[in-house]
C-alpha cells in the first residue's frame, strides 16, 4: 500500500502545489522522500521557517497556485508561525504543515512539546491532524477552505512516525472552486441611490480587487465617472500613476497629501477595500460609504451612519455601477493632476544628494517595467508605497496586512523560484536584511538571480523617527554601536553572495550595472542617513 508519506505528496500534487519550504526533521524526512519521488512538487530548504511561510505566501501572489510550508516540533513551529501570521493578516492561502506529537504523547510533558493545534488556531482559518485514513480528505479539505474567500492559512498536524504508515483507500474528488454569490439587488438599487446623489465620490481600491482580477472595471469606472482613484499600499498598480484619475496610496510617505483629495470627496466607494491594511475611519472623511467587496465593512457604526454593504461577486457590482447613468461628477482633475504633480516633485530624486530617492529612483531606472520589486518593512516602504512606479499590481509585493519585518529577502526569492523569466529585485532596510541574512545562503544554493539592495542606515529609522515626534531620545534603536563605523553587513560577500557597497550616485549605478549583468544574487548595500526620511513618512492622512 502507499504510504502516508507519498500519498502526501501526491495530494499535494494533485492541488497544484508544486513548493514546500521549510527546515527538515527527523519526523519530516519521509515525507521528504514522498516529495522526492513525486514529480512536479520539490522541497526547498530556508535558513529559517518563517521564511518559508513568506515564499509561500507569494508564491500563491504570484502564480495563484498554494504552496505550502513546513516547521517541526515547537520552536520550529513558532519559528514558522511568523511566516504564516503575515500571510493571514495579507489573504494569502498556504497549507502550514508541522511535526506534532503521536496520540499517547501528545498529552505527556516531553521534550520540544507544545500545543500546535493552540499555537495555529488565531492565525490560520482551520486547523486539523493527519490520519493515516483521511490523507486526501484532509488535505482537499484544507486546500478548500484555504483558498475561499476571505482566503488564508489552513494548518496540518502530522503525527510522529505517521508518514510510514499505510494510507487508506480514498474516494475523493479534486475540490471545485466555490463560486461567489452575486450582491443582492437591495444592495444594488442603494447603490445606484447614493451614486446617483453624491457629486464628488472617491473610489478606495484594496486587495480584494486585487485577487478578484478587477482592475479594467475599476479602470472604467474611474473614466467613465471621472473620479479619483485612491489605492491601499498592497494594491499599488491597480491604477497606474500616470493615470488621470490616480490620486495616490493611502497611510505611505505625504500620504497628507493624497488627503488633499479624500477630503473633498463627499461619497467613499471601497472595491475590495479590507481594512487589514487601514481602517476607513483613519482617513475618510464624515460622508457615506459603499462598500463592494466578499464580506461586509469593518467600520465605527456610529460615526459612519449611512454605509451601503454590497457584498458577493465583485465582477457583478462593478458591472452594474458601469451600467448607471447620470450626471456627470464634478471633480477638478486639473487641480488633482497639480497635486500629483507636487507630490512626486517632492518624492523625486535630487541630482546633488545621494539619498533613498535616489536609490529608488536609479533602481527603478534599471528595472525593466514588468520587472518585481519585492520590499521589506521599515522607513523605506512607505516610500516606496508612494514614489515606486509600479506598471501592474504583481510587479511591487509588499506585506501591509501582517507588516513583518524580514519579509522581503525570501518573497524576492520565492519570487525569482516562480517567474524565473522575470528580473527581480528586492529592497530592504539593514534591520530587515539582519533578520533574514541567512536567507542568502538559500539565494545562493538556489543559484536565483535576485538583486538585494539594502538601504543602510545602521537605525530603525522608522521607529526613531516616531520616537523623535514624541521628543524622545532615539534609544534601542541604533544597529550598531557608533554610527561612524560600517554596517554589521559590510562583506565582501555574505554566504557566497557578493556584496557591493555605494556611498555615492556614481558608485550606485556602477554597482546597479554590475549586479544587473551578474549570473547570481547581489547584495547593493546603499548608505543612506536615517534623516532622509523625516520629512516625507508618517505625515498623517489628512
Amino acid at each position: 500500500m502507499t504510504s502516508v508519506a507519498k500519498k502526501t505528496a501526491e495530494s499535494l500534487r494533485a492541488l497544484g502545489v508544486k513548493y514546500v519550504l521549510g527546515v527538515p526533521s527527523g519526523n519530516w524526512v519521509d515525507f521528504m522522500e514522498g516529495l522526492r519521488t513525486t514529480e512536479g512538487i520539490e522541497f526547498v530548504l530556508v535558513s529559517n521557517e518563517a521564511a518559508g511561510g513568506f515564499m509561500a505566501d507569494v508564491c500563491w501572489r504570484l502564480t495563484g497556485q498554494i504552496a505550502a510550508c513546513f516547521g517541526t516540533f515547537g520552536p520550529g513551529a513558532c519559528n514558522l508561525s511568523t511566516g504564516v501570521c503575515c500571510a493571514f493578516l495579507d489573504r494569502s492561502p498556504m497549507l502550514v504543515l508541522a511535526d506534532e506529537m503521536s496520540d499517547t504523547m501528545l498529552p505527556r510533558i516531553t521534550q520540544m512539546n507544545i500545543d500546535h493545534q493552540s499555537l495555529f488556531k488565531p492565525i490560520t482559518k482551520e486547523q486539523t491532524r493527519l490520519q493515516a485514513d483521511q490523507v486526501k480528505t484532509t488535505f482537499y479539505s484544507a486546500f478548500q477552505k484555504a483558498v475561499a474567500e476571505v482566503p488564508g492559512p489552513v494548518y496540518i498536524g502530522l503525527p510522529a512516525g505517521i508518514g510510514t504508515q499505510p494510507a487508506a483507500e480514498e474516494d475523493v474528488e479534486l475540490p471545485a472552486s466555490i463560486p461567489l454569490p452575486p450582491p443582492k439587488p437591495e444592495a444594488l438599487e442603494q447603490m445606484r441611490e447614493l451614486w446617483l446623489e453624491a457629486r464628488q465620490p472617491v473610489m478606495a481600491v484594496g486587495i480584494t480587487a486585487l485577487r478578484s482580477h478587477v482592475r479594467s472595471l475599476v479602470r472604467q469606472a474611474a473614466e467613465k465617472f471621472k473620479i479619483p482613484v485612491v489605492q491601499t499600499p498592497m494594491a499599488k498598480g491597480m491604477i497606474s500613476e500616470d493615470h488621470p484619475a490616480y490620486a495616490g496610496v493611502l497611510a505611505h510617505a505625504l500620504g497628507n497629501h493624497v488627503g488633499l483629495t479624500h477630503q473633498q470627496a463627499d461619497l467613499v466607494m471601497g472595491v475590495g477595500y479590507d481594512p487589514v491594511e487601514i481602517n476607513y475611519e483613519d482617513w475618510m472623511p464624515d460622508v457615506p460609504l459603499i462598500h463592494i467587496d466578499t464580506i461586509p465593512a469593518d467600520i465605527d457604526r456610529q460615526r459612519f451612519p449611512v454605509r451601503c454593504d454590497v457584498v458577493g461577486d465583485l465582477k457583478k457590482s462593478l458591472e452594474y455601477l458601469l451600467d448607471i447613468q447620470g450626471p456627470a461628477k464634478i471633480w477638478d482633475f486639473e487641480a488633482l493632476a497639480q497635486r500629483r504633480s507636487a507630490m512626486f516633485a517632492a518624492l523625486s530624486a535630487s541630482a546633488d544628494r545621494f539619498d533613498p530617492r535616489t536609490v529608488l529612483a536609479g533602481l527603478r531606472e534599471k528595472l525593466p517595467k514588468n520587472g518585481i520589486m519585492t520590499c521589506d518593512v521599515g522607513a523605506h516602504l512607505h516610500l516606496i508605497g508612494q514614489a515606486w512606479k509600479t506598471y501592474s499590481p504583481e510587479c511591487q509585493i509588499m506585506t501591509n496586512g501582517g507588516s513583518s519585518m524580514g519579509f522581503g529577502i525570501p518573497a524576492a526569492i520565492a519570487a525569482k523560484l516562480c517567474l524565473p523569466q522575470r528580473d527581480i529585485v528586492c529592497v530592504t532596510g539593514d534591520g530587515g536584511f539582519l533578520m533574514m541574512a541567512g536567507e542568502m545562503a538559500t539565494a545562493a544554493r538556489l543559484g536565483t538571480k535576485v538583486v538585494f539592495v539594502v538601504m543602510s542606515d545602521q537605525n530603525l529609522s522608522l521607529i526613531r523617527i516616531k520616537q523623535e515626534r514624541k521628543n524622545y531620545p532615539g534609544y534601542g534603536t541604533p544597529l550598531i554601536r557608533d554610527e561612524q563605523t560600517t554596517s554589521p553587513s559590510v562583506s565582501s560577500s555574505v554566504f557566497g553572495v557578493p556584496v557591493l557597497t555605494a556611498r555615492n550616485s556614481s558608485d550606485y549605478y556602477s554597482a546597479l550595472d554590475e549586479a544587473f549583468a551578474s549570473t547570481g544574487p547581489v547584495i547593493i548595500e546603499a548608505f543612506v542617513r536615517k534623516e532622509d526620511y523625516a520629512d516625507l513618512i508618517l505625515q498623517g492622512n489628512k
